[in-house]
């Protein structure tokens, strides 16, 4: 089944989709459960139970205070970062929320109840919220996953595939590379055309570029955020911002903008996103918070150092971000985009995968070579392993954006080197990430208990 692009991308908070965003869309989502019963004003006390990588690394990732918050009826697509920081700083200072922003409930950070070493069935993302009347009589109470993207399922819903499975929108819906090539060789289209149309199964294709430029408009004003503010990053490893000092010297080394700099110029905006996202701001999650930073930064390549891009920036930006969005909808339904299911490979892995076919279109390959492209950057980002030291989406995420950004632009142009030819598929290189995430250690896969996380000898210092 085929993911809508703007599922796959959506407006939020850093720093993790999956332990921020999803888990702040769950209490709200809770908050609509218990209105919906008419039940919010016989609510006398919440529990909230983290498990399994939620727990390990909620800490760094600031899933605390999001899952208070989201009880609040606050929601990451609204929220702006400004405001959550003093939202966060009156629930410190009271140890009370407003649920659902009118009953007062006794419940602080330090409440929530933590199962780093339990994992639920269907997910390592797992958390169960638990409301009692003052006779402490059950209310409600419901278990959800936070599967990777901002996205959240129940546990009924878990249980049920059919019922979280995506639309299908008459013969432009696909659920694998190989039926997406299908359809566009039999329509002759590109892959953004193929997207487009599917999109337009349930809304206009104006309406679709609008929504489409707004996304592309939230992520330079992201970059430029990330481009204006220096200083430490928030959390215990004090790391220090780079890209306002970076954007300085770039500006004056190259006020023209050579091509032979293009590189620093991706590498700066990468850096931008992700010390926006590590400092809790407001991004775009594409297709995950902990690699925001790769789609934009291969898109301001396409806008600025391709003859189509500076010709028709508008134009491009719709085909980037639909061709993207086709690609990464096939690793969000065949595979994960959670790094706590499969490791950093399905998170920077999938991103450079969806920039490097999003940039092959652009560059104008076929349909074929799109694929190719977008299996280079998947082949050789098999097996990364998901680390952050301390927990925080800063060591080694912020750097692997650029990385992958680079990778991406390399595996678009090697794939139009050729005639999109090749003897792996995507298809095949999806099926190898999933595996391979479900043989990884679960160290590896955002708990911070392996790799870097555990092997990089680090000066604590407080915040």
């Amino acid at each position: 089944m085929t993911v809508s692009v703007f599922d796959l991308f959506r407006v939020g908070i850093g720093p993790s989709s999956s332990h921020t965003v999803g888990p702040m869309r769950a209490a709200a989502r809770f908050i609509d459960e218990l209105d919906a019963m008419g039940a919010l004003d016989r609510v006398a006390e919440v529990r909230v139970d983290l498990y399994g990588s939620l727990a390990a690394t909620g800490q760094g990732h600031g899933t605390m205070p999001a899952v208070l918050l989201g009880l609040e009826g606050y929601r990451p697509e609204t929220i702006e970062s400004d405001d959550m920081t003093t939202h966060v700083a009156r629930l410190r200072s009271t140890g009370k929320i407003l649920l659902g922003g009118v009953t007062p409930i006794a419940l602080g950070e330090e409440d929530i109840i933590l199962h780093p070493l339990t994992m639920l069935d269907f997910h390592p993302n797992g958390m169960t919220i638990t409301a009692t009347a003052a006779d402490n009589g059950a209310v409600h109470k419901q278990t959800y996953f936070s599967v990777g993207g901002g996205f959240v399922v129940t546990e009924d819903e878990a249980n049920s595939p059919s019922a979280i499975s995506a639309r299908n929108v008459g013969d432009r819906s696909f659920g694998s590379a190989r039926e997406l090539l299908e359809i566009a060789v039999r329509d002759g289209m590109s892959i953004s055309e193929v997207m487009l149309a599917y999109e337009c199964g349930t809304r206009t294709a104006s309406d679709v570029r609008e929504r489409l430029l707004h996304l592309r408009d939230v992520m330079v004003a992201c970059e430029q955020r990330g481009i204006r503010r220096s200083g430490p990053l928030p959390g215990r490893l004090q790391v220090q911002r780079r890209a306002a000092q970076w954007y300085e010297r770039l500006k004056g080394e190259d006020p023209q903008r050579d091509p032979a700099l293009a590189e620093d110029w991706v590498n700066l905006v990468a850096l931008a996103v992700n010390e926006e996202n590590a400092a809790g701001g407001r991004i775009v999650t594409a297709p995950t918070n902990g690699a925001a930073g790769i789609i934009p930064a291969v898109l301001h390549y396409a806008l600025h150092y391709t003859k189509a891009g500076k010709s028709d920036p508008d134009g491009v930006t719709t085909r980037f971000l639909l061709t993207a969005g086709a690609i990464g909808s096939l690793f969000k339904e065949r595979a994960s985009i959670s790094g706590a299911e499969v490791g950093c490979q399905g998170e920077v892995g999938s991103a450079a995968s969806m920039a490097a076919g999003a940039l092959a279109e652009i560059l104008g390959g076929t349909v074929h070579q799109v694929e190719n492209a977008a299996e280079i950057a998947m082949e050789h980002s098999l097996g990364l392993t998901c680390d952050p030291i301390a927990g925080l989406v800063q060591i080694p995420c912020i750097e692997r954006n650029a990385i992958s950004a680079g990778k991406a632009i390399n595996a678009a142009r090697m794939a139009l080197r050729g005639d999109g030819t090749h003897r792996v598929s995507l298809d095949e290189v999806i099926e190898t990430m999933r595996t391979t995430g479900r043989d990884m250690s679960s160290k590896y896969k955002e708990t911070a208990t392996g790799g870097l996380a555990v092997n990089v000898s680090v000066n604590y210092i407080d915040c």
